[in-house]
């Protein structure tokens, strides 16, 4: 997408990769026979990346998501995150060690109700038996970076689901992960809240500079987040093109009415065969 360049080049920190995927497919057991989620697959992703899994419903790019996050065992391939490795070839089990580097966000916030937001915004560092005070300082310190500094020592039900994604956001951040996964987090919210989450997102990795790899289904969400969109085919999935997405940083919601948005937009839908 060369033409659609407003600026310079995406930003991207250090060297090497900070994910490397090296033949990695996904069988699922079925009463008719294997069912196959996702074809061997290879991609890296480049430190301080945000990179974008986008495909049809059923294509497998959240089923390669939770292999990186270490929820689900490949059947065949290796991951690597920097130099460790998640999953060498034949593991049925994830590597701890490199588990600590990642931070995940799932579709809903799945919070505690019970637990003011402070609460389960640190809840990680309690379960690695990180002292209150510290807990406190450091989701208070998060709190403020979502814009959540004022609803603390609220409940979950007290909050929007544009809010409540936000505690969601700042848990997986509390023990400082260099990966940020995140399966579709603001599929469920209304398209204002969206881009406001877009714009909040984009400015928490501009400030972090953590690597970043989202699911989505919305061609247009990708193109204003993404420095490269990952298309996945139909199932069985397998990446069908690497998209780069050139538009300068940071990015407000007014690139969406550029002619070169619209026609990545439009290039991206033809390549998906119209799905989204």
């Amino acid at each position: 997408m060369s033409d659609a360049t407003t600026g310079p080049a995406p930003r991207q920190g250090g060297s090497g990769a900070a994910i490397s995927i090296r033949g990695v497919g996904k069988e699922y057991a079925a009463a008719a026979g294997p069912v196959r989620a996702l074809t061997p697959t290879d991609l890296e992703v480049k430190p301080g990346e945000f990179v974008v899994l986008l495909g049809p419903s059923g294509c497998g790019k959240t089923t390669l998501l939770r292999m990186l996050a270490g929820l689900v065992t490949p059947t065949e391939g290796s991951i690597s995150i920097g130099e460790r490795k998640l999953f060498a070839e034949g593991d049925s089990k994830p590597s701890h060690d490199a588990l600590d580097s990642l931070g995940f966000v799932f579709q809903a916030p799945n919070l505690l109700p019970w637990r003011k937001v402070w609460r389960n915004i640190a809840l990680p560092l309690e379960t690695k038996g990180v002292s209150r005070a510290e807990r406190k300082e450091r989701a208070v310190e998060l709190a403020r970076a979502v814009g959540l500094e004022d609803f603390l020592d609220h409940y979950p039900k007290q909050l929007s689901g544009g809010m409540q994604q936000r505690v969601a956001i700042a848990r997986a951040l509390i023990h400082e992960p260099s990966i940020l996964l995140m399966d579709e987090p603001f599929g469920a919210l209304d398209a204002m809240t969206r881009d406001q989450m877009n714009l909040l997102l984009q400015e928490l990795w501009l400030e972090t500079g953590k690597t970043i790899v989202l699911v989505t289904h919305s061609i247009s969400e990708a193109v204003f987040l993404a420095d490269r969109v990952v298309l996945l085919s139909s199932r069985p999935g397998r990446v069908k093109d690497v998209v780069d997405v050139e538009f300068a940083r940071p990015r407000d919601l007014l690139v969406q009415n550029d002619a070169g948005f619209g026609e990545s937009v439009e290039r991206l839908r033809e390549q998906l065969g119209g799905h989204e």
